[in-house]
């Protein structure tokens, strides 16, 4: 299984490029790690987990975030650390996909 934790500076930072189209974000600060741009991210989440529940949704499955995970996230978490628990998930299935990508370059 792979770590997303011990994912590399040139991982994060291909990440926080996928992750800035995707949410169509203007920029994103430069990031050291995971928590550092899943807190990037958080703010983006945090609009459509309030308010466009359904592009949230969409874009879950275009990551193809695990379906089990989301639900659990969205079911257990507390309102106060859903979006920074969502973030987190949407960083992690990111850093994966990187992972993979570049493995079979």
């Amino acid at each position: 299984m792979i770590d997303p934790e011990k994912s590399g500076p040139e991982s994060i930072q291909s990440g926080a490029a996928d992750l800035q189209k995707l949410l169509q974000l203007p920029a994103i600060p430069e990031v050291r790690d995971r928590e550092s741009l899943a807190a990037a991210i958080a703010p983006a989440i945090g609009r459509l987990l309030n308010g466009q529940l359904d592009k949230l949704l969409q874009l879950c499955y275009r990551l193809d975030l695990d379906e089990q995970k989301l639900r659990s996230i969205l079911s257990e978490s507390p309102p106060e650390k859903m979006t920074q628990h969502l973030s987190l998930a949407i960083v992690d299935r990111q850093l994966i996909k990187i992972h993979f990508r570049n493995k079979y370059r």
